[in-house]
C-alpha cells in the first residue's frame, strides 16, 4: 500500500440481515478503522439476534466474479475470509487468492452464535487450502476442535490466533502461534453482555485492516482486540437474543497509535461557578467530586476535560496525550534530550503515565489507557 493511501480490504463472507455479524459487521469495522471495505458475498442469510432462519448460497462463480472485479480494478491490501458455505466455493476462493501477495486473515466460520450450522464436513475439509494461504487463521475453541485441534494445526505450521471467548472463567485468553516456539498471548476480563453477535467477524476484520494499513501482526491484534472490547462496552442493546455490538461508538482516538490529545485538566478557584459554566457550554458532567474540588466532563466526540480547584491555577494545568506505544515513545524522546519528571509507571486508576514540563512550565502527561480511558472503574 502506498504511504498515506486508504487500505483496501476485501471481505469474503456471508450477509447477516440483522446487521450484527458477517459482511455488515465487517464493513462497519473497516470503515471505523479508516479502511475501504469491498465485498464478495458468499451467502445471503435471513437472521436476527435470535437465530438464522434461512440461508441462500451465492453461486460459486458469482463469488469469484466479485473477487475478480475488485482485484482487477481497485486492488487489495488485505483479505478477510469469513463464512464460505460449501466446499466448491472454498476451493474456488483458494484458487482466486493464490496469486495475491497481500495478508489474508481466515476466520473459519462454522457455527453462528445462535447455534446454526454454517459449514458442512466437506467445507471444513476444504478449509485446509485456505489455512495454507492465510497469514493467520482465527478459530474459536469449537472451530479449533472441528479443524483437528491445536496440536494438529500447529504441527502443519498454520499460524493461529486461538480465541478463548468460549472457555469458562472470568478471563478471556487469546493465544497467537506464528511458528514453532513462537507464541504470544493476551488476557482481559470477560465483558458480561448478551450483545456478542459478530465478535469473531469483527476481530478478524480488524486484524486484516491493521495489516492492510502496514501494521505488524502483534500490534494489529492488540488494536483489533481493543476495538472489539470497546464495541462490546457500547453495544446498543438491540434485539431479544445475542445482539449486535456498538461499532459506530468506538472512538477513533482509541485506535490510533498516537500521540492523541484527548484530555486537559485546568485549575479553577470557584468550583461551582466553573462547573456551571462548562455545563452551560454543553459538556456532559461525568465526575462531580465537589469535596475534592474535581469535576470531569466529556464532549460528544469522546474528548474529556477536567477542572481542579486550586489557588495556584497555573500549576493545575495538565495536558494529556495518549499513545499505544508509550514506553517506546518516551525512550525516543529521552534519547533526544527530553527530561522527564516521571518515567512511565502504572497508576492505581489503570493508566500508565509519564510526565514532563513544556518550555512554559505546563505539565504534560504522556499515557497509555486503552479501554480504561473511556471505561475506568469509577465510570463502569
Amino acid at each position: 500500500m502506498t504511504k498515506g493511501a486508504t487500505a483496501r480490504i476485501l471481505i469474503i463472507a456471508g450477509s447477516d440481515s440483522g446487521g450484527g455479524a458477517g459482511i455488515q459487521a465487517d464493513i462497519k469495522t473497516v470503515t471505523m478503522l479508516g479502511g475501504h471495505a469491498m465485498t464478495a458475498v458468499t451467502a445471503i442469510t435471513a437472521q436476527n439476534t435470535l437465530g438464522v432462519d434461512a440461508v441462500h448460497m451465492v453461486p460459486t462463480q458469482m463469488v469469484i466474479d466479485q473477487i475478480s472485479a475488485v482485484v482487477s480494478d481497485i486492488g487489495v491490501d488485505a483479505v478477510k475470509i469469513g463464512m464460505i458455505g460449501n466446499a466448491d466455493t472454498a476451493h474456488a476462493v483458494a484458487d482466486s487468492l493464490s496469486d495475491l501477495s497481500c495478508p489474508i486473515i481466515f476466520d473459519p466460520v462454522m457455527v453462528a452464535t445462535s447455534g446454526a450450522v454454517l459449514a458442512d464436513a466437506d467445507t471444513i475439509s476444504a478449509f485446509e487450502r485456505l489455512m495454507r494461504l492465510a497469514t493467520l487463521t482465527t478459530p474459536n475453541l469449537p472451530e479449533l476442535a472441528a479443524l483437528g485441534g491445536k496440536d494438529a494445526l500447529l504441527a502443519r505450521r498454520f499460524p493461529l490466533l486461538l480465541k478463548g471467548g468460549h472457555a469458562d472463567g472470568d478471563e478471556i485468553i487469546d493465544e497467537l502461534h506464528v511458528a514453532p516456539g513462537q507464541s504470544e498471548s493476551w488476557r482481559d476480563a470477560r465483558i458480561l453482555t448478551r450483545s456478542t453477535h459478530g465478535t469473531g467477524c469483527t476481530l478478524a476484520t480488524a486484524i486484516a485492516t491493521g495489516l492492510g494499513q502496514g501494521m505488524e501482526l502483534a500490534p494489529a491484534i492488540e488494536r483489533a482486540r481493543l476495538f472489539v472490547r470497546l464495541a462490546l462496552r457500547d453495544a446498543p442493546g438491540l434485539g431479544q437474543g445475542h445482539g449486535p455490538m456498538g461499532h459506530p461508538s468506538v472512538r477513533e482516538d482509541a485506535m490510533v497509535a498516537g500521540p492523541s490529545l484527548n484530555h486537559v485538566t485546568m485549575g479553577c478557584r470557584d468550583y461551582a461557578a466553573s462547573v456551571n459554566f462548562y455545563l452551560a457550554l454543553g459538556l456532559q458532567l461525568i465526575v462531580d467530586s465537589s469535596s475534592n474540588g474535581y469535576a470531569r466532563f466529556e464532549a460528544p466526540n469522546g474528548v474529556t476535560f477536567s477542572l481542579q480547584q486550586s489557588d495556584d491555577i497555573a500549576a493545575s494545568t495538565i495536558i494529556y496525550f495518549e499513545s499505544k506505544r508509550l514506553d517506546v515513545w518516551v525512550t525516543e524522546l529521552a534519547s533526544q534530550g527530553f527530561a522527564f519528571e516521571q518515567l512511565p509507571q502504572d497508576e492505581s486508576w489503570g493508566w500508565r503515565e509519564a510526565r514532563l514540563l513544556d518550555p512554559a512550565g505546563n505539565i504534560v502527561c504522556l499515557y497509555k489507557a486503552g479501554e480504561n480511558r473511556r471505561y475506568p472503574a469509577w465510570r463502569i
